[in-house]
């Protein structure tokens, strides 16, 4: 999983960063549905034109939803910097984010009953989903609905961000495993041994090109190659920010049928895409997820691997 990253390098990431840094410390003060209001206003407001997130925005929209309205378009620059501002507050609140969840959210949709059966049997769980909504909701849900849960994450570039973005994490549910060759061995064995774990996979990685939005995007397929070895049940699950900013809707859809990776990976691609339109304002459209320049360039070592 991954958070989205301050800035790094130079005198003005420096002092992206310390304002970002005092902007968390002062918004961890005050009441929590007042703090995530205030950040989501704050990043779309400040933070995301300070860092040029409306041109790369507009830039994705673009190239991969040019029909769009330029009402939307505009719509869209402010929405999705709201809904990175509050996913990060909520993330850094760790316990009271929690608390929120499971106090206000019931989970639901089709596959729920596929993952009680799964738990009770022992079985490996694989749940997929995309930097939409507040993802880290689904996350509270499954713990507290007893599951073992664990969580690849993507250490931050700034270790003192990462240092409180991982406490706070650990706060929501354990383990959590850092990206890299050691975190991954320690998440497969924690998937063999009967638990779930909880993948985002809608980053650019220079390896098998599925179709998002009717466009080539290089993508990882690791989490469908897992769910085979392993039997493990691969799941599509969304937390969808409701109007009021604040609760969520916790959706569980049915396990994706087992097949071959590539399939099984363009069938949580095309669920993702779905959940996309149809609350476009929740997804990180500032990721760069297509890179169409890199087109035909081995670039695995410039990548992220799914979080």
């Amino acid at each position: 999983m991954t958070a989205p990253e301050p800035g790094r390098g130079g005198l003005r990431d420096i002092v992206m960063n310390a304002a970002l840094g005092g902007a968390i410390r002062i918004a961890l003060m005050i009441p929590y549905r007042a703090r995530v209001r205030a950040f989501g206003w704050l990043t779309s407001r400040v933070i995301a034109p300070l860092a040029g997130h409306p041109q790369r925005i507009r830039a994705n929209l673009a190239h991969a939803w040019p029909d769009l309205p330029e009402s939307e378009v505009r719509r869209l620059c402010r929405d999705v910097p709201d809904n990175i501002g509050r996913t990060m507050i909520e993330i850094y609140s760790g316990e009271a984010f929690s608390r929120h969840i499971a106090a206000t959210v019931t989970p639901r949709g089709p596959g729920m009953a596929a993952l009680d059966a799964a738990q009770q049997a022992g079985r490996p769980v694989i749940l997929v989903s995309g930097h939409f909504g507040n993802y880290d909701a689904v996350r509270v849900i499954v713990a507290r609905r007893g599951y073992r849960i664990g969580g690849l994450y993507r250490p931050l570039n700034n270790p003192l961000f990462n240092a409180h973005y991982l406490r706070a994490m650990e706060r929501i549910a354990t383990p959590v495993f850092p990206r890299g060759r050691r975190g991954l061995a320690q998440m497969v064995k924690f998937l063999r041994a009967g638990n779930t774990i909880a993948l985002l996979v809608d980053q650019y990685y220079n390896g098998t090109v599925l179709e998002f939005f009717g466009k080539p995007a290089p993508s990882a397929i690791s989490a469908a190659e897992m769910a085979l070895k392993y039997d493990a049940l691969l799941v599509p699950t969304y937390a969808i920010r409701q109007p009021d900013g604040l609760s969520f809707d916790v959706v569980v859809e049915e396990p994706v049928p087992p097949s071959d990776p590539v399939t099984m990976m363009q069938a949580v691609a095309d669920s993702l895409e779905a959940r996309v339109r149809a609350h476009p304002g929740q997804w990180l459209w500032v990721h760069r997820r297509w890179k169409p320049e890199l087109a035909g360039r081995d670039v695995r070592a410039e990548t992220d691997a799914p979080c």
